[in-house]
């Protein structure tokens, strides 16, 4: 029992603390194969969603297709962007192009094959969500996905676009 709530009090404390901290800085690789440093990312200080996904991650491709059929009008009314890091690792990375545009996702998605952002953001498993402020702070994160869960991000984008503080 002991060992249990120092396991939420742990989380607790990296969630508190993961609330205040910002985007670290690794190279990845979009489709297009340019290196781009995550520093790099910004939305014109509007909202990103930063996902962490793999094509062989069932609740990850559920999520991103749900959060698919919305998308547009997210951008609409929040101007929100969504950057999707695939972890898959080298040898499946070269599914990850022909993965999306099957899907006709719209997102900017990277490639980290290496895990090495997914390290430096301390992400076990996918799906994997943070949810940056315009300032590029992160302010918000949920791991993995039930049905649903598309609908708390969008209500957590809602209230940081309209200046709510979502720290808990």
């Amino acid at each position: 029992m002991k060992k249990i709530l120092l396991a939420f009090l742990f989380l607790g404390m990296a969630t508190a603390s993961m609330a205040q901290a910002t985007i670290p800085s690794v190279d990845l690789q979009d489709l297009e194969g340019s290196i781009v440093n995550t520093t790099e990312w910004n939305n014109d200080g509007k909202p990103m969603i930063i996902n962490f996904w793999a094509t062989w991650c069932k609740p990850c491709v559920t999520e991103l297709s749900a959060i698919h059929d919305e998308y547009i009008d997210w951008v609409d009314e929040t101007g929100v962007k969504l950057i999707a890091v695939s972890i898959d690792d080298t040898r499946n990375s070269m599914r990850v192009a022909p993965f999306v545009n099957g899907r006709g996702w719209e997102y900017e998605i990277y490639l980290d094959p290496n895990s090495d952002f997914k390290r430096a953001m301390n992400v076990g498993n996918p799906p994997h969500t943070f949810l940056v402020d315009g300032d590029g702070q992160i302010v918000w994160q949920h791991s993995g996905y039930a049905p649903g869960d598309e609908g708390d991000l969008y209500d957590n984008v809602i209230r940081l676009v309209n200046g709510e503080d979502l720290s808990h």
